[in-house]
């Protein structure tokens, strides 16, 4: 199996033209092995389309042991590249790729990582956060995606907003419909007021099915291989998001999540 997964990562390496490169790319993703997930997130920044369609769809198919090569490995100075990587982050929708989503959705220059990341914003594995931890991961998906479909000058950026929130209103039917509310209120003014008819249509396919759904979509039903370490790292990231979101006392003050900290890890409890 070494010497199968060498001979696909030399071709790659060795692809000397557009066509080939794509042809081995798409072998080494079709191979489905772990020990080709860094040659994967290599390829991403090939500048090669068909290539890196291939190397994104490989990684997701590889799942949950890409996670933490796609987080080492994000590519800050190729924006390309790191739209790449942000679908493949969406693709798997790992709760260990929610901050860099976040963070990608509201700020990152580039539309095509902004676009990439509202998508997948709404499509996390929400059935593997713990109880104490859902309601602010949630949260601050919502927020995130709220600010980019009212705020982002670019349409194609709303509109992969409005697909998040359209699973993320799925997500919280059940949980919290007040919030499944506030996003159809949002469908309600976008619809009427967006400058993209682009996005207003994709608003309407939204609408349409919010009001034909009755249940939320679970993705699937495999139990989270997330260790408590995992958690608590999650758990920190966003501890730190909301205190840097907030400067006073209120609803949904930083300091009324340290319980949760402590509920997950008891052993933070000290610190």
């Amino acid at each position: 199996m070494a010497d199968y997964l060498d001979t696909l990562i030399r071709a790659v390496e060795d692809a000397d033209s557009s066509l080939l490169l794509q042809e081995a790319v798409k072998n080494l993703a079709e191979a489905r092995l772990e020990g080709a997930i860094p040659t994967l997130i290599a390829s991403l920044s090939y500048n090669n389309p068909g290539a890196a369609v291939a190397a994104v769809d490989g990684l997701i198919q590889l799942g949950e042991p890409a996670v933490p090569f796609l987080l080492q490995l994000l590519d800050n100075h190729n924006y390309t590249a790191r739209a790449w990587t942000i679908r493949a982050l969406a693709g798997i929708g790992d709760p260990r790729g929610l901050l860099t989503l976040l963070g990608a959705a509201t700020a990152d220059f580039a539309l095509s990582v902004r676009r990439a990341a509202a998508r997948g914003l709404g499509m996390m594995k929400w059935h593997w956060f713990p109880d104490e931890l859902l309601e602010i991961a949630q949260a601050e998906a919502m927020d995130a995606l709220l600010f980019v479909a009212q705020e982002d000058d670019e349409w194609v950026v709303r509109y992969s907003a409005v697909v998040g929130l359209q699973f993320l209103a799925d997500a919280v039917a059940v949980t919290y419909p007040e919030w499944r509310s506030q996003i159809q209120s949002q469908f309600e003014k976008m619809a009427v007021k967006d400058e993209s008819w682009a996005v207003r249509g994709r608003v309407w396919m939204a609408q349409q099915h919010l009001q034909a759904a009755t249940q939320p979509q679970t993705i699937d039903n495999q139990p989270s291989p997330l260790s408590s370490m995992d958690w608590q790292r999650i758990m920190e990231g966003l501890y730190g998001r909301k205190g840097q979101e907030r400067e006073v006392l209120a609803e949904g003050d930083p300091r009324r999540y340290r319980e949760l900290v402590v509920a997950i890890d008891p052993k933070t409890g000290d610190a």
